[in-house]
């Protein structure tokens, strides 16, 4: 999204008329800390498209699979753990990407002479290296 560009938001009644649901079930959703709709300057609950992805999981999670509420947040915790953990390992896969030339001079490293203490990380490619020589 842009900065500045307004976000769409949906009043609760909106929301409830097109998820066929009660908006006490939207209320309780956001009293068990489910979901967490932003307020107007009146204080209306106002839900973004973000908040309505996130209710289509709720609700497929309890009306399809049974799961009770307790079971739905540890189940939406879990799943904002794992899409940070999959932003993390892209962060670094990138890291290891653009600095791919400078990693692979440590590989190319002569083996060290006889006697030297090598570190156990680097011992495979010192045998692959003097197996391949000797």
């Amino acid at each position: 999204m842009k900065r500045g560009a307004k976000q769409r938001t949906y009043t609760i009644s909106a929301v409830a008329a097109q998820y066929d649901i009660h908006p006490q079930t939207l209320r309780l959703y956001e009293r068990e800390g489910l979901l967490k709709p932003s307020r107007s300057e009146g204080n209306t609950r106002l839900y973004t498209d973000a908040d309505l992805e996130r209710l289509e999981v709720i609700l497929s999670l309890t009306r399809d699979l049974g799961v009770n509420l307790a079971g739905v947040e540890i189940i939406l915790n879990m799943r904002e753990k794992m899409d940070a953990m999959q932003r993390e390992f892209e962060r670094f896969f990138s890291y290891l990407q653009q600095h791919a030339d400078e990693f692979a001079h440590f590989t190319e490293a002569p083996p060290p002479e006889k006697g030297v203490l090598v570190p156990v990380s680097r011992l495979s490619v010192v045998r692959r290296r003097t197996t391949t020589r000797g």
